[in-house]
């Protein structure tokens, strides 16, 4: 059992940027890759950056450039930079960890991102 608590999330102005952090616990010793993913009312759930446990990053086009996925693997961290923030990421957002040698996928909680115009 692997428990994912993201924190960081509020309002900002369009332009504006945020951190996002998402801390691992219980039976971490097996998280392989970790990942970020969004839910807005009305869109489907967009997986949209993705980071291995050796730092190897992917990004969906719709982030590319502007948000950058990061890890601590000593803290059991992962983080979400957002930068040039629009009104169109306002989403709840979630981090997920790959697990064990099938990678079971385990999910947080979410946290609200709110983009104003």
């Amino acid at each position: 059992q692997v428990q994912l608590v993201e924190s960081g999330g509020g309002l900002v102005q369009a332009g504006g940027s945020l951190r996002l952090s998402c801390a691992a616990s219980g039976s971490i010793s097996s998280i392989n890759a970790m990942g970020w993913n969004r839910q807005s009312p009305g869109k489907q759930r967009e997986l949209f950056a993705t980071i291995s446990s050796g730092g190897s990053t992917n990004y969906a086009d719709s982030v590319k450039g502007r948000f950058i996925i990061s890890r601590d693997n000593a803290k059991n961290t992962v983080y979400l930079q957002m930068n040039s923030l629009k009104p169109e990421d306002t989403a709840v957002y979630y981090c997920y960890a790959g697990w064990g040698h099938n990678n079971y996928y385990f999910w947080g909680q979410g946290t609200q991102v709110t983009v104003s115009s």
